[in-house]
């Protein structure tokens, strides 16, 4: 008996024992960022689909306040107490990171080879030699529209530009509506959701965007002026008093039924499927002449890469191959409707709203905002001037022309694109 009792006691301590390194051997890793609003999309569905496929690894997800995140990140990295994932900003941000040796060089991380160049633009250094997080999603520019205005108004989905100021005159002429819910009030509005919007489709997407870093065009040009000119005649259609509309109150101008047409960010999507209690739609932006190859804004938001100084690196590279596969981007993206995969692999959305935007990347050419990338590191910032330039074309204190030869004037005072 008492041999049984000391063999039994030996089994269970070997038992305990293995039971102890299989603990011991687990990795933790925590993710920083600053979308603290994806906390629970985190928790209760990416976080354990990693998990039941890799057993060995915990994952924590730590978001700080967005304010706050820049901030406390650089302190965190400074200090070497950053977590092991750090969520990236697009360019310049992440950039400055990487070259200070605290994001790691992922370019041969297993995965990356989902991502095209557009994808991985915002991520890699000037060169392209070298990319530095996974990229996550994009948020893509379009216009929304409210289906049951288009119907009572008998006004199709316009595909050109005459098609679109059409409806827009039909839609003014009706008086039930505002026509366009914009204001320039926020300046980045008017940039963002006009000039960013509509350009590419001038300016040839990617072709534009490098000719214009490279120094072979400028913003004096017939590409980069005539989005103004386009522009510039908005202003008929955006209701009275819209020089004091803010972004806040042109959302809800849509979301209450009083305009037909938005024109928008896919982020957008999430709240406006709350709040409107009419049928949505949307269109890409409307080429100049049927027939045209179209472009659509498709800006890379945000990524993730790896703390150089991370303990604990090949259990992190081993969720980041995950972040870069087609499971993630399936769950992402459908967890956050607006919010599109980068990878190469198409993601089948269930919103049928998200669905139409990114049906248009078949359809289209992909660019992103082309004052985004090496063009608004300096002073004047291009990014900040283009808002204004696009407030004043609209409000009519500048002409296409003058905004143009102001923002390259701009430009020329401090960038010399290089040879």
């Amino acid at each position: 008996m008492k041999t049984k009792l000391i063999t039994g006691l030996l089994a269970g301590s070997s038992l305990l024992g293995f039971a102890g390194m299989a603990l011991a051997q687990d990795k933790t890793i925590t993710i920083e960022s600053w979308r603290n609003d994806d906390l629970a999309i985190w928790q209760e569905k990416l976080i354990p689909a990693f998990e039941a496929k890799n057993p060995g690894i915990k994952v924590v997800f730590a978001p700080s306040a967005p304010t706050e995140y820049n901030a406390a990140l650089n302190a965190k990295l400074d200090a070497g107490s950053a977590g092991d994932l750090i969520t990236c900003r697009p360019f310049d941000a992440s950039l400055e990171l990487y070259n200070k040796g605290q994001l790691a060089d992922l370019t041969s991380l297993p995965g990356m080879e989902n991502f095209s160049s557009v994808a991985k633009s915002a991520w890699q250094t000037d060169d392209g030699a070298a990319t530095f997080c996974v990229p996550m999603a994009s948020v893509i520019h379009g216009f929304i529209y409210n289906k049951d205005a288009f119907d009572a108004l008998g006004i199709a989905v316009p595909a050109t530009e005459d098609e679109f100021f059409a409806a827009l005159e039909k839609i003014k002429a009706d008086g039930t509506y505002i026509p366009l819910a914009m204001g320039t009030k926020d300046l980045w509005e008017a940039a963002t959701m006009g000039y960013q919007n509509i350009g590419p489709n001038y300016w040839k997407g990617e072709e534009g965007r490098i000719a214009l870093i490279k120094g072979e065009q400028k913003l004096t040009d017939p590409a980069w002026v005539e989005p103004y000119a386009t522009l510039a005649k908005w202003k008929p259609y955006l209701g009275d008093g819209f020089e004091a509309q803010t972004y806040p109150d042109s959302q809800n101008l849509f979301t209450l039924g009083r305009a037909a047409i938005y024109p928008a960010g896919s982020w957008e999507i999430s709240g406006f499927n709350t709040q409107a209690q009419f049928k949505m739609g949307a269109f890409a932006p409307p080429v100049k002449q049927a027939g045209d190859t179209c472009y659509i804004s498709d800006h890379t938001d945000i990524a993730i890469g790896l703390n150089a100084k991370s303990p604990n690196a090949d259990a992190a590279k081993t969720f980041l191959s995950w972040v870069a596969s087609p499971e993630f981007a399936e769950i992402y993206a459908n967890a956050l409707p607006g919010f599109f995969s980068l990878s190469s692999t198409p993601v089948k959305m269930q919103d049928p709203l998200a669905q139409e935007f990114v049906s248009w990347r078949d359809k289209c050419k992909s660019t992103i905002r082309s004052t985004y990338q090496i063009l608004s590191r300096g002073t004047p910032n291009l990014e900040n001037e283009t808002w204004v330039e696009s407030a004043n074309v609209i409000n009519g204190t500048d002409t296409p022309d003058a905004a143009g030869k102001k923002l390259q004037d701009g430009l020329d005072a401090w960038y010399k694109p290089a040879k």
